[in-house]
């Protein structure tokens, strides 16, 4: 049985969620189309969130 790929916008986000812990700014999003623009930053901010209530160092 074939695995199927995930979302095209979640991994949008899990990427900007990488890019967030890993202290990179929110000017550094790769997307074009506003879906996936708006998803990447979606993650991007959740993981600053985190960063600054203490969940990430």
């Amino acid at each position: 049985m074939k695995r199927q790929k995930r979302d095209r916008l979640e991994r949008a986000q899990a990427r900007g969620y990488k890019a967030g812990i890993n202290g990179h700014s929110s000017e550094e999003c790769p997307y074009q189309s506003p879906d996936a623009r708006t998803n990447w930053l979606g993650g991007w901010r959740e993981a600053r969130e985190e960063r600054q209530t203490g969940l990430y160092k």
